[in-house]
């Protein structure tokens, strides 16, 4: 089974990134992520053997406990750069999230899962861009924007989730919740 570990996202900034993807959509024709499969990775682990699916969730639920992260949801941007884009992302600034994301590294280490070598980037994928394309409707879009702000949340807690893909897109199933405050 295909797995990562992420972050969830409330309802509330959930419908304010689809009211922005709907607002965007029409400006380019590019493979728009559904909102409700919205979440921030913080770590991504690929093939997993079921047998050993209760290993790596005992390991996950030592990840030692710490204070609710606050996350801030706002700006636009393109990975890896605006000139080739592959990625139209909405960023994250969470002050925290990048040592639970070291600690989950660590944890599913242990276990045999490669390490990150690229530095941590929290963020959005709110569209991926397969194909060369004029993106210029969509940077005016993104100008004429009211506001790049799009919410703000306090992260309680991570999840195991299962990822299937399938001819629509992705398919997210959570397998596991793990607080971040054991108390």
């Amino acid at each position: 089974m295909r797995l990562f570990v992420g972050v969830d996202l409330p309802a509330g900034t959930v419908a304010s990134l689809e009211a922005l993807v709907e607002r965007l959509r029409p400006s380019a024709r590019i493979h728009w992520s559904p909102p409700a499969n919205l979440h921030i990775t913080t770590k991504f682990i690929g093939e997993w053997p079921e047998e050993r699916l209760a290993a790596l969730q005992s390991a996950l639920a030592e990840i030692p406990p710490r204070q609710l992260i606050p996350v801030h949801v706002h700006k636009v941007g393109f990975f890896p750069n605006p000139h080739n884009p592959r990625v139209f992302w909405c960023g994250i600034e969470a002050p925290g999230l990048e040592s639970l994301a070291a600690d989950t590294d660590r944890a599913t280490a242990a276990l045999g899962v490669a390490p990150e070598s690229r530095p941590f980037s929290p963020h959005l994928t709110l569209a991926r861009i397969k194909e060369r394309l004029d993106l210029q409707p969509l940077r005016e879009a993104v100008a004429a924007l009211p506001s790049l702000e799009f919410g703000s949340f306090e992260v309680r807690g991570f999840f195991l989730y299962r990822s299937q893909l399938r001819p629509s897109g992705s398919v997210y199933t959570k397998l596991a919740e793990f607080p971040l405050s054991k108390e």
